[in-house]
């Protein structure tokens, strides 16, 4: 069932699946996604466990937070819908963007279980290519409008911005491109080994978003992590490789 709950002043959408008084589990989408694209994940093990689904701030029918946050208040706000919904001691499921609020939040909170499928959360390392890339960007942003004039010098950004840029980025509105910039460049090993709940890292091999060896960091750093990956599976695995997905996480999560 879909519903809305304001948190600090900020409309969050959800939907809530699964019997009540079962084991609460919080699920968080990926960036530039929405509760319905893991809908199977919840599908998964809803007959079972009580689903709270989250549209993130930003994303589907939540709104954009008032101002570019970074990972922390992402997670205050998840922490504070827990307090609102009564929910202790849930099982945390992210992917991808959803993953970097998993970790920081099972870092400082208990939690039963940690689901972090292809998750974010370790800095990408970048090449002499990347950093050549962005500072010329940069250069390029404050002299243009010098040298062609404010709004001719805009234009030509823009037109930079729209070619370099990811879709996720081209596609975001202002503050959630500030967001999404702030977030990336977000690492977050350094709270991993803080986290006390048993870990199951579920990773596609062919992904290229947050390749395979950020899994086996996290696997090293996060103390009670085991690590399962499907060949042929990418950044999304649980779409990808369906029937291992669904098999391997209720195993984990329904079989205790």
């Amino acid at each position: 069932m879909e519903k809305n709950i304001v948190i600090d002043g900020l409309n969050l959408h959800y939907d809530e699946t699964g019997p009540d008084g079962a084991q609460p589990v919080i699920l968080m989408h990926g960036w530039g996604c929405n509760y319905t694209t893991v809908a199977s994940i919840a599908n998964a093990i809803n007959t079972k466990m009580k689903v709270y689904s989250l549209d993130l701030p930003g994303h589907g029918k939540s709104q954009e937070p008032p101002e570019p946050w970074g990972i922390e208040k992402f997670t205050q706000l998840v922490e504070n819908f827990m307090e609102k919904m009564n929910i202790s001691n849930p099982v945390l499921i992210g992917h991808s963007f959803g993953g970097r609020i998993s970790i920081l939040l099972s870092s400082r909170r208990d939690v039963k279980k940690v689901v972090l499928v292809d998750a974010a959360g370790i800095k990408p390392s970048r090449s002499l290519k990347y950093y050549t890339k962005v500072y010329s960007f940069k250069t390029a942003k404050k002299l243009l409008p010098i040298i062609l004039g404010k709004k001719k010098g805009e234009e030509m950004i823009n037109r930079w911005r729209g070619k370099a840029g990811s879709a996720d980025y081209r596609n975001s509105s202002p503050i959630m491109r500030a967001v999404m910039s702030i977030c990336v460049n977000e690492d977050l090993k350094h709270v991993m080994p803080s986290i006390k709940a048993p870990t199951l890292l579920i990773w596609g091999e062919k992904d290229t978003a947050t390749p395979l060896k950020d899994a086996k960091t996290m696997e090293r750093l996060i103390p009670d992590a085991g690590l399962v990956s499907f060949e042929e599976a990418g950044h999304y695995s649980f779409l990808d490789n369906p029937g291992q997905f669904r098999a391997v996480i209720q195993s984990f999560l329904l079989k205790d």
